[in-house]
């Protein structure tokens, strides 16, 4: 048999901590002797192991990397520090995840003692919100803590942005007597004024300069944000309702938020204030009826010319599947601006319903995951009143120009 090829220590030591205890004979024989691991990767194997080894006591596997179904370690505390010293913050929240999904460990949410050393994200929220009325009175405070921290971070990301794009298109939207150099409308008042060109001076000479206003209109646009509350839509619950919260504390704009599965929950009351109570006010998990939750929101359509209805679901409906393609066509006919979000995530591609999102992609629905960085763009260009279905292309091709 042939001598294997050399690979440099510090190479090993990483498969080690990929594979676990059971490679260490076979990494040896790439080492050219007894492969070891220093302090710090020792404390990270450990806290590898915990989670990821079938056992660490009594295992037929010898230690090997699986997903494994073993009680939680009585060292839970000390095993969050760890993974939080040795781990950077993506792969925590992949690790903490794991633990509770893999492991049987949603017990370390129920006790403040050790939920308030998890790392907060948007998954660890969207997991104590399926908890729901399982959180005992003792741990609601400290929930609360870290369903704010990861809020307010996602409003610290989101706010101004969305701020500057609805100013932005509905501030356009109308032309200002007032002059200011800033406020210039190019593109209108060269278009307005082209029969004012002078060959002689190869020059546009303007007989009127437009100017966009800078006067912002109460109310001008209702903007309906949609949310399936299923199981599997839980990161984009925690994005939409947060964005929710950003729409409510425009003035120019009427913001409703509504949450569904087979019942309607309207939590619109709770958007303008804190986000907090309004993703305290969504139960994932349930059935899903898409089409119950969208005859509701009709009645805040007053203006369909100036209503964004945003619907975030997959598309996996419980209810009426052809009276909802006729509502949102109707809506569509009438001139309300509607999108079908099937994730608001970082998440990558999300299971969906694709013959229903054909279906509505032929009414001029556009229907696609959309990352929470692009949304201000989604919103101002449908806002300005662009094509959507072209709009939707660009922002899943990347493309922002």
């Amino acid at each position: 048999m042939a001598t294997p090829k050399p690979i440099a220590p510090e190479q090993l030591c990483r498969w080690r901590l990929i594979l676990g205890a059971s490679s260490q004979d076979l990494l040896n024989q790439y080492g050219g002797g007894d492969l070891s691991l220093d302090a710090d990767q020792q404390l990270m194997d450990e806290a590898l192991a915990a989670i990821y080894d079938q056992t660490q006591e009594g295992s037929e596997s010898g230690g090997k990397r699986s997903a494994g179904s073993g009680g939680s370690s009585p060292r839970l505390a000390k095993w969050l520090g760890d993974i939080r010293t040795y781990f950077s913050e993506d792969v925590v929240a992949v690790i903490q995840q794991d633990a509770i999904d893999r492991k049987g460990m949603r017990g370390l949410l129920l006790e403040p003692e050790l939920l308030k050393n998890v790392q907060p994200n948007v998954q660890l929220v969207g997991t104590l919100l399926s908890l729901g009325g399982q959180i005992p009175e003792r741990t609601k405070e400290t929930a609360r803590m870290v369903v704010r921290a990861v809020a307010d971070k996602i409003k610290l990301t989101l706010e101004q942005r969305i701020r500057q794009a609805v100013q932005g298109a509905l501030n356009r939207n109308e032309h200002s007597p007032i002059p200011h150099a800033n406020s210039i409308d190019w593109k209108w008042t060269i278009g307005r004024n082209l029969k004012n060109y002078n060959a002689q001076l190869g020059r546009l000479i303007p007989e009127r300069v437009y100017f966009y206003s800078r006067a912002q209109r109460t109310n001008n646009w209702t903007v309906i944000v949609d949310m399936d509350q299923s199981g599997s839509m839980a990161d984009s619950v925690v994005y939409g309702a947060v964005t929710g919260s950003i729409f409510a504390s425009l003035p120019a704009l009427k913001t409703h938020v509504v949450a569904f599965d087979t019942e309607v929950v309207d939590l619109t009351e709770t958007c303008g204030d804190d986000p907090v109570d309004m993703l305290f006010g969504v139960q994932l998990g349930g059935g899903t009826d898409i089409n119950k939750s969208v005859a509701y929101c009709e009645q805040f359509i007053t203006e369909p010319s100036e209503t964004l209805f945003i619907l975030l679901t997959d598309l996996f409906e419980g209810g009426n599947q052809s009276q909802l393609v006729r509502r949102l066509g109707e809506m569509v006919e009438s001139g309300v601006r509607v999108l079908c979000l099937l994730a608001l995530s970082d998440s990558g591609t999300p299971c969906f319903d694709e013959a229903l999102a054909r279906r509505l992609s032929a009414l001029g629905i556009p229907c696609f995951a959309c990352t929470p960085d692009r949304l201000p763009e989604l919103v101002e260009g449908a806002l300005r009143g662009q094509d959507l279905q072209s709009l939707a292309t660009r922002i899943k091709s990347g493309d922002s120009h």
